[in-house]
C-alpha cells in the first residue's frame, strides 16, 4: 500500500455491534472490546506474579540480604522469567493487536469464537505452567535447557500459550483482510496498525520456532521419543526466546508513535521511512538471536560473525530510525505550537503531568541509551565471550524488556482503561508519579546488574560469597540493584493498585471515554503552518542524537579496552 494517503476517520453512526467513542470518534467493536479487556486484565495479573517474584530474587542476589533458600531461588527465577517475559507480554500484545485491527480501521473483529479459543488456550497454558513451577517440578529456568527436564505439563502449558497466541494472531490477520475487503478505511493503514502488523508477522515466525522445539521436548518428557540434541535445542529455542522480544520492540515502537500523537499531536516526519524501518525488523531481527549462541560450539564462527557483526545492524538501524523520528516528530509538533525558543525550549512545555507521555518517554530513553547501547555492544562476538554468562546480560534485557516494553505498555494502559472500561482513573497524583517510580527503579536495576557483571558477577548464581572472588565494589553494585528493585516493584504494585482500583471504584464516564490527562498546549500567537521544510526544526533532537552516539562510542571502546586487558597482545 502507498503510505502517502491517510486513513479516513469520518464520524458516522455506530452499527449495532459497535459503540461510538465520544472522544476519538472511533467506532469500537464490542467483541474486540471484550477480548481486549480479558487479555489486559490477565496480563496485569501475570505482571503482578512476576513482580512479586522479582523482588524475592533481587533480595536474594543482594548478598547482604540473601533472602531465599537455594531451591526456592531457582524456582522463583523460573516463575519470574515465564510470567514477565512471556505471559504478561503476550497477553498484553494480543490485546494491542485486537485494538489495532479494529478501532483505528473502524472494523469488526473477525471472529469472537476464534478469540475465545485463543484466550482459553493461553490462560489454561499459563496457569498450568505456574502450577507446575510452584509445585517444584520445573526448576529449569525460562530457557529450560536440555538435558534438564521438567514435568510434561510445563512444556504442554508453554505449547498451549504459543498456540493460543497464534490463534489470536490469525484473528488479527483475518480482521485486516475483512477490513480491507469491506473498505472500512481509506488509504494506508495507520502507522500504529502497520507496526502491530510487523509485530504479528515476527510473532508467527517466533511461535513456530517454539512449536518446533517444545513439541519434541514434550514428547521426550512423556517418554515417547528420544531426547532432542541439546545443541539443536539451544539454537532453535533462541529463535523463540530472542525473537519474542522483538515482537515486543515492534509493539513498543507503535505505542511510542500512538502516545506521541495523543499527547502532543505529533506525526512522523517521514512516514515512509518509519514503515521501512518496521520492514527491516521483519527481515533482520531474527538474526539477532545469534548473539545468544556466540559461545556455543554448535555453530561456526563465520555464521556468528556474519549475523552479529553485519546483518544484525540492519535491525539496529531500524531502532535508531524510530529512536530519532519519535522525539523529532514531538519536537516538530511542539515548535509548530509556538515553543521555538532555543534548542530545548519546547521540552519544558511537554505534558509531563500526563503519565502516558512520561511513561512513553522514559521507555524510549531507557530502551535507547541503556538497552540499545549495551545490546549492540554485547552482540559483538569478542566482547560477548567475556560477558555472556555475567549479570551484564540481565542488565541489558531488563533495560529493553522492562524499562522499554513494560513501561510502554503501562503508559498505554492510562488510555486503554478509560477508553475500553469507560472509567476514570482514581488517585491521579499517584498515577502521575508511577512511571517515574518504576522507570527510575528499573534504571538502577539495570545499571547495578551491568556494573556488577562488568566485575565478573555471574548470572543465575545463588551465592557469590562462598567464592571470595568479589570485592566490596561488586557487592555495592548488587546493593544498587536491590534498592532499584524495591523502587521498581513499589512502582509496579502502585500500577496494579491503580488499575484494579479504577476498575472497581473509578468514576463511570457516560460521555467522554478518554481520560483527560493533559496534552501539550499552544502558545498564543503561535506560528501557522508546517515547519517540516525547516532543516533545523528538530535541532534539539539532532543534539540529543549526537549525545547518544557519543555515549555509544565511549561505552563500545571501553569494552574493547576491557577486552584487551583480559587478553593482552604479546
Amino acid at each position: 500500500m502507498s503510505s502517502s494517503a491517510t486513513p479516513s476517520f469520518s464520524a458516522e453512526s455506530a452499527p449495532a455491534h459497535t459503540r461510538k467513542c465520544e472522544t476519538t470518534g472511533f467506532n469500537v467493536c464490542l467483541t474486540a472490546e471484550r477480548f481486549i479487556k480479558l487479555h489486559a486484565v490477565c496480563a496485569v495479573v501475570f505482571l503482578l506474579i512476576g513482580g512479586v517474584a522479582a523482588i524475592l530474587l533481587a533480595l536474594t542476589r543482594w548478598q547482604a540480604v540473601h533472602l531465599l533458600r537455594v531451591d526456592w531461588f531457582y524456582r522463583i527465577l523460573t516463575l519470574h522469567g515465564l510470567n514477565m517475559l512471556i505471559f504478561w507480554i503476550l497477553f498484553f500484545e494480543v490485546a494491542v493487536l485486537y485494538f489495532c485491527c479494529t478501532v483505528p480501521l473502524k472494523a469488526r473483529l473477525f471472529s469472537g469464537k476464534v478469540a475465545w479459543a485463543g484466550f482459553a488456550q493461553m490462560l489454561i497454558g499459563a496457569l498450568m505452567v505456574n502450577y507446575i513451577i510452584l509445585k517444584g517440578q520445573a526448576d529449569v529456568l525460562m530457557t529450560s535447557y536440555l538435558p534438564l527436564l521438567a514435568h510434561p505439563l510445563f512444556y504442554l502449558g508453554i505449547i498451549l500459550v504459543a498456540t493460543g497466541t497464534l490463534t489470536g494472531v490469525f484473528n488479527y490477520f483475518a480482521t485486516l483482510y475483512v477490513a480491507k475487503r469491506d473498505l472500512t478505511y481509506e488509504g494506508s493503514v495507520p502507522l500504529v496498525t502497520y507496526g502491530a502488523t510487523a509485530a504479528a508477522i515476527i510473532a508467527v515466525v517466533t511461535l513456530l520456532h517454539g512449536a518446533i522445539v517444545m513439541i519434541p521436548t514434550f514428547t521426550f518428557s512423556m517418554g515417547w521419543t528420544p531426547q532432542p540434541d541439546p545443541m539443536w535445542y539451544r539454537m532453535i529455542w533462541w529463535g523463540l526466546g530472542h525473537q519474542s522480544q522483538q515482537v515486543n520492540v515492534c509493539a513498543m515502537v507503535a505505542i511510542w508513535y500512538l502516545i506521541g500523537q495523543l499527547t502532543t499531536g505529533s506525526k512522523p516526519i517521514n512516514e515512509t521511512v518509519c514503515r521501512t524501518a518496521f520492514v527491516l525488523y521483519i527481515l533482520f531481527i531474527n538474526l539477532a538471536s545469534a548473539h545468544h549462541l556466540l559461545v556455543d560450539p554448535a555453530v561456526g564462527a563465520t555464521w556468528k560473525i556474519w549475523n552479529t557483526s553485519y546483518a544484525m545492524y540492519l535491525a539496529v538501524l531500524a531502532s535508531m530510525i524510530h529512536g530519532f523520528t519519535v522525539p523529532a516528530s514531538v519536537e516538530l509538533a511542539m515548535r509548530e505550537k509556538g515553543h521555538t525558543k532555543g534548542l530545548f525550549g519546547w521540552v519544558g512545555a511537554l505534558p509531563w503531568r500526563n503519565p502516558a507521555f512520561s511513561g512513553a518517554l522514559l521507555s524510549l530513553l531507557i530502551f535507547g541509551f541503556i538497552g540499545g547501547i549495551t545490546g549492540v555492544t554485547l552482540g559483538t562476538q569478542q566482547i560477548n565471550i567475556i560477558a555472556h554468562n555475567t549479570l551484564r546480560i540481565t542488565g541489558h534485557f531488563h533495560a529493553t524488556v522492562v524499562g522499554g516494553t513494560t513501561l510502554a505498555f503501562m503508559a498505554l494502559t492510562y488510555y486503554v482503561i478509560p477508553l475500553m472500561f469507560r472509567r476514570n482513573f482514581i488517585w491521579r497524583s499517584a498515577a502521575r508519579a508511577q512511571p517515574w517510580l518504576f522507570g527510575v527503579g528499573i534504571l538502577f536495576v539495570s545499571l547495578g546488574m551491568s556494573f556488577a557483571g562488568s566485575m565478573g558477577v555471574p548470572r543465575r548464581i545463588y551465592d557469590i560469597d562462598q567464592s571470595g572472588a568479589f570485592g566490596p565494589a561488586a557487592h555495592l553494585m548488587l546493593g544498587v540493584m536491590g534498592i532499584g528493585a524495591i523502587c521498581a516493584v513499589v512502582g509496579l504494585l502502585l500500577f496494579v493498585v491503580l488499575c484494579v482500583g479504577t476498575l472497581l471504584f473509578g468514576e463511570r464516564t457516560n460521555g467522554r471515554a478518554m481520560a483527560d490527562w493533559g496534552v501539550a498546549s499552544s502558545l498564543t500567537g503561535s506560528r501557522e503552518g508546517s515547519l517540516a521544510d525547516d532543516h533545523w526544526a528538530v535541532k534539539g533532537t539532532v543534539v540529543l542524537t549526537g549525545v547518544f552516539l557519543a555515549c555509544f562510542a565511549v561505552y563500545y571502546f571501553a569494552n574493547w579496552k576491557a577486552l584487551a586487558d583480559v587478553w593482552p597482545v604479546r
